[in-house]
C-alpha cells in the first residue's frame, strides 16, 4: 500500500457507495470514484471510512488507506446517510440549523413519538425536545460524533443555554383550534397527519387530498380534509368543536 506522501489524496462523499451526493461533511473535490488502479483512496473522516470500506468490498481491486483515527465504528455508516440526506436540498422538506433525520432516529432506532414531543397526549401543542433532553443521548456519544457539524451546533448550543432555532413546517390559522391531546387520547396516529415521519429523513408535510361525495377535493391540512375524518371517525362536525 502506497504512503501518503506523494500520492494524491483522493476525498470522497461519504455516501458515494449508494449513489446519493453528500453535503457538508468535510467533503471536497470532484475525482471521487475516478482512481486509477495505481491510486490509493485515502479516507478523510470516520463517513468517508465507511464509504470507502464499503466501495472496496464491491471492488476489492481498489487499493484505500483508513488512518487509524477514522477506522473507528462510530458514527456509524448509517448515521453517516442519514446526516447526509437530511442536509441534501433535494431531500424533500426544509434544511433545518440541526440536520436530524426522524429516518434515523424513529425509524431506525424506532425511538417513539412521545419521548422527544413528551406531553403531546397531555397538552394541546405538541412541541419541539429541548436541548436537555437531545443531550440526554449525546452526551454520552464518542467526540468523533462532532465531525458532524450538527452535532457541534446542539452542543453550543446546550452549552449557551439556548434552544435550536427551529423552522416550523405545520401551522394552522389563528382562528383554529387543534388539540393534539385530544386526537392522541382518541386514538389517532401522529402518522394520519404527518405522514410516514420515520421514513423522512427530512419532516415535510406530505400530500393527501380526499375527494367528497360531490367530487369536489379537499387537501391536507384544509377544513374539508379535518372534517372528512372527523366524519369517518364520528367525530363532532360542529363548528364549536374546532372555532372557539
Amino acid at each position: 500500500m502506497s504512503p501518503i506522501g506523494p500520492t494524491p489524496r483522493l476525498v470522497l462523499f461519504a455516501a458515494l457507495a449508494v449513489g446519493i451526493a453528500t453535503l457538508g461533511l468535510g467533503v471536497v473535490g470532484s475525482e471521487a470514484g475516478n482512481a486509477k488502479s495505481d491510486e490509493v483512496l485515502v479516507a478523510g473522516s470516520v463517513c468517508e471510512a465507511h464509504a470507502l470500506k464499503a466501495r472496496h468490498a464491491a471492488d476489492p481491486r481498489l487499493q484505500i488507506e483508513i488512518p487509524p483515527a477514522f477506522n473507528v465504528p462510530w458514527p456509524t455508516r448509517e448515521a453517516c446517510l442519514s446526516y447526509a440526506a437530511a442536509q441534501d436540498p433535494d431531500t424533500p422538506g426544509l434544511v433545518q440549523p440541526i440536520p436530524f433525520s426522524h429516518k434515523h432516529h424513529a425509524g431506525l432506532y424506532e425511538i417513539d413519538c412521545l419521548y422527544c414531543h413528551s406531553g403531546s397526549d397531555r397538552s394541546p401543542a405538541a412541541g419541539v425536545p429541548p436541548v436537555q433532553l437531545c443531550m440526554g443521548c449525546h452526551a454520552q456519544f464518542p467526540p468523533t460524533y462532532d465531525e458532524f457539524e450538527g452535532i457541534r451546533v446542539l452542543k453550543e448550543h446546550w452549552a449557551r443555554g439556548e434552544p435550536i432555532e427551529w423552522l416550523q413546517i405545520y401551522r394552522l390559522p389563528e382562528h383554529v383550534q387543534f388539540r393534539h391531546n385530544r386526537h392522541l387520547i382518541a386514538g389517532v396516529s401522529c402518522q394520519r397527519c404527518h405522514g410516514p415521519v420515520e421514513e423522512m429523513d427530512k419532516v415535510y408535510m406530505t400530500q393527501d387530498t380526499i375527494w367528497w361525495p360531490w367530487l369536489l377535493p379537499a387537501s391536507k391540512p384544509q377544513m374539508g380534509w379535518c372534517i372528512d375524518c372527523h366524519r369517518l371517525q364520528g367525530a363532532s362536525q360542529d363548528c364549536y368543536t374546532c372555532h372557539y
